[in-house]
């Protein structure tokens, strides 16, 4: 008999307990700062409460998904741990996508209620129409007394809201990506394995954080930046939120110095523009310990340039958001670790605490040291599976390995080299972009017959997007008039930058598009980013 039957039934610990412990044992701390405002750990807590206590009135039960669309905000905390204290499942999304973006991504995940910012109220409509939202809206940035606010909402009920029971396996967050067709699909992440994660992060990420540290929050808090919270949250330590709409180096700087910042997470693109922000030789920046950068790979001049700058603080971590993140660490201490010969590029370190990787051919056959081949890993980080996609989860997973989709080479100290990507996906500014939804948005043009579009490099973007088009008949194309009118169809950071024009695209001997070929066409014929971007 298998021992797995005699093993008694156990409860997870939901994520709002590391919010419930942390307000018992600092309750009169600072827990958020934005602007003039800070919260205690207390109030923090109070708010949570209230809001739980409120989605439960509104018919929100466990289990069911409530999606949260609004930039960075202190109420966006709230909202976050308000969802799993009351036992519902998060499903944030990146406020700069479009409607319809946002509409498809309620198709998956079907929220019965929507936390929205007023000045998304487009996106909440669409929302509504395509999935109903039977507890209806609540709103962000509105006044304290709009009754459907979450400043209201978040006030209204005294007490405290008992942290909802989970069992292992329990979804907590759907964390969206796209993978190699464009199509959005949900994640699951599990309280139990995000509990594993924020350990992980704790003991690899930052070790020896407390309730002294205090953590910037630079990036939406809707991927990367909220689980980052997390651990944050766990030990107590204060976490600052900008209040500028975009990214303000100034500020930035001046916070770090202000509030004493010990760690922040970032992506290359934003640590080189702050790096190279005048205001960083102002302001004092002594205080950092841990500058988590993740996301897409760094070139080693603007990583040299970052170490020269801010000291040893660098770590450096490759995952995605199927794996929380939980892949590789490169700590600070090991940033200038010698490559691999004939390789140009630096390790993103060894595997995390208790995960593990292997680099596999096709066949699913593991190959040696030094061996290229897909980067496969396994362990308590790896997410459950994708929501309703059994076809997506039936690829993903192999003799209980999860394919990346990457390829990579490990050498003989299990030190990982990330070199390259199976799918046709590309990373501009931090942020993952798939082509068959931007070249989908093309075709509907009347003067475009094919289009191909694709990454390349770029030494701020690290990689912009390139469309590459072939007219439609006797028809011109004027790439200014193309990109304007794609303005609005897709989320501005989706939009390629810029619009070549052929009389005809490369093809294999089997009819397809080769992209590859593409872009060492474009190369050939003297690509230059930096002028181009001018």
């Amino acid at each position: 008999m298998s021992t797995r039957t005699l093993l008694p039934a156990k409860r997870a610990v939901n994520l709002a307990t590391l919010l419930t412990q942390s307000a018992r044992r600092f309750a009169d701390r600072d827990a958020l700062v934005r602007g003039d405002v800070r919260w205690t750990w207390a109030e923090l807590d109070r708010r949570v409460s209230s809001l739980a206590t409120e989605l439960r009135a509104r018919g929100v039960v466990p289990g069911d998904c409530v999606l949260v669309h609004s930039p960075n905000d202190l109420e966006y905390v709230v909202a976050t741990f308000a969802v799993w204290r009351a036992g519902a499942v998060l499903a944030p999304t990146n406020f700069r996508i479009t409607a319809a973006d946002v509409a498809g991504i309620a198709g998956v995940c079907r929220p019965t209620l929507m936390i929205c910012h007023r000045d998304l109220a487009d996106h909440a409509e669409v929302v509504a129409a395509e999935v109903g939202l039977a507890h209806g809206v609540l709103w962000l940035g509105v006044d304290a007394d709009d009754a459907d606010g979450v400043t209201a909402a978040s006030t209204a009920h005294p007490g405290r809201f008992p942290d909802a029971a989970v069992l292992p396996g329990d979804h907590a967050w759907y964390f969206f990506t796209s993978g190699t067709s464009g199509t959005p699909k949900a994640a699951i992440l599990t309280h139990d394995q995000m509990g594993y994660v924020v350990t992980n992060h704790l003991c690899d990420l930052m070790p020896g954080t407390t309730e002294q540290d205090v953590s910037l929050v630079v990036a939406p808090l809707s991927h990367g930046a909220g689980i980052h919270l997390l651990p944050q949250v766990a030990r107590g330590a204060r976490t600052v939120l900008t209040t500028s709409p975009g990214m303000d180096g100034e500020e930035v700087w001046g916070l770090v110095e202000r509030e004493g910042v010990t760690n922040m997470f970032t992506v290359p693109t934003i640590l080189k523009l702050l790096v190279e922000h005048e205001a960083v030789g102002r302001h004092d920046h002594g205080s950092l310990r841990f500058v988590i950068y993740a996301g897409a790979p760094m070139y080693a001049a603007d990583q040299q340039r970052a170490l020269a700058t801010l000291g040893p603080v660098l770590v450096q971590y490759y995952g995605l958001g199927e794996v929380t993140g939980n892949i590789t660490v490169l700590p600070p201490h090991e940033h200038g670790r010698p490559g691999l010969p004939g390789v140009d590029f630096g390790t993103c370190g060894a595997a995390r605490t208790a995960m593990e990787i292997s680099i596999q051919a096709e066949d699913g056959t593991v190959l040696e040291a030094g061996e290229q081949g897909e980067i496969c890993v396994a362990g308590p980080g790896v997410f459950t599976g994708y929501l309703h996609h059994p076809t997506a989860n039936a690829d993903s997973f192999r003799d209980g390995w999860f394919r990346t989709g990457d390829l990579g080479i490990l050498d003989e100290q299990g030190y990982l080299y990330v070199t390259g990507r199976s799918s046709d996906m590309y990373i501009s500014g931090g942020s993952n972009v798939y082509p068959r939804d931007i070249e989908e948005k093309l075709l509907q043009h009347p003067d475009i017959a094919e289009v191909a579009v694709l990454g390349m490099p770029h030494p701020t973007w690290g990689e912009v997007g390139v469309a590459v088009c072939v007219p439609a008949g006797d028809a011109g194309i004027d790439p200014a008039a193309l990109t304007a009118w794609l303005d609005g169809k897709l989320a501005r950071y989706k939009l390629p930058r810029h619009v070549v024009v052929w009389d005809e695209l490369p093809r294999s001997a089997y009819g397809k598009i080769v992209k590859r070929t593409i872009k060492s066409m474009l190369l050939d014929q003297g690509w230059a980013a930096e002028e181009r971007s001018a």
